[in-house]
């Protein structure tokens, strides 16, 4: 039985010593093996899909990630290997999602959007301070997503990614901006004046609803 074991484990260890890396991969592709563009998207599917489903709504997950891809193939030649292939694709993901809002935003469609709990915990935790215990037992969680979904949907696409990005995702001014390709000022600055228009419009809407801020 060890020694079965231990012939697996060997076999194993060996299979990922001769996995290819990216960088080889990319290599082939660009020689013209286009098949082998395959195992990136094995590799990475489930990352583009975890970045893609947190910005757009559940039915179109599917094909935005589809699209993330294309653009990653197509652009594969530009790829210069001064960050890893993950972090680069990761940026083409969220830039796909971006002009997802971009497209919908021109059409002036109202989307329906997906929202996550995190969303959802996010808006209660800015209405909280002024809303008062009564407000916030009111406020299902329900009632909330779709409270910020028609909020969210007002807003132009760049200030949705970067209050998604800065204040729902929480993740850092440095990092926001390299995945969105702006400067950390500009970041900062749009993350500061998209809060406020937020805020604006839930209020808007809070009155109209008999509720305040």
């Amino acid at each position: 039985m060890d020694a079965e074991r231990s012939c697996l484990y060997h076999q194993l260890m060996l299979e990922k010593i001769t996995e290819p890396s990216d960088d080889e991969i990319i290599r082939r592709v660009l020689r013209g093996e286009t098949n082998a563009f395959e195992r990136l998207v094995e590799r990475y599917r489930n990352e583009v899909f975890r970045i893609v489903m947190k910005h757009v709504p559940g039915n179109d997950v599917e094909s935005v990630a589809h699209d993330a891809f294309v653009r990653a193939y197509l652009s594969l030649g530009t790829f210069g290997r001064r960050s890893d292939f993950r972090h680069w694709l990761s940026r083409i993901a969220l830039r796909t999602s971006y002009d997802y809002w971009r497209e919908r935003y021109r059409s002036r469609e109202t989307p329906l959007a997906s929202l996550g709990e995190d969303e959802a915990q996010w808006l209660e935790h800015i209405t909280a301070d002024q809303a008062g215990q009564r407000s916030r037992d009111e406020a299902s969680s329900r009632e909330a997503r779709e409270l910020l979904a028609r909020a969210m949907a007002r807003l132009s696409p760049e200030d949705r990614m970067v209050l998604e990005l800065v204040h729902i995702e929480e993740r850092p001014v440095k990092e926001a901006a390299e995945l969105l390709g702006w400067s950390v000022a500009n970041v900062k600055v749009r993350a500061f004046r998209s809060r406020k228009k937020l805020r604006s419009i839930l209020e808007k809407m809070l009155e109209r609803q008999g509720r305040r801020l």
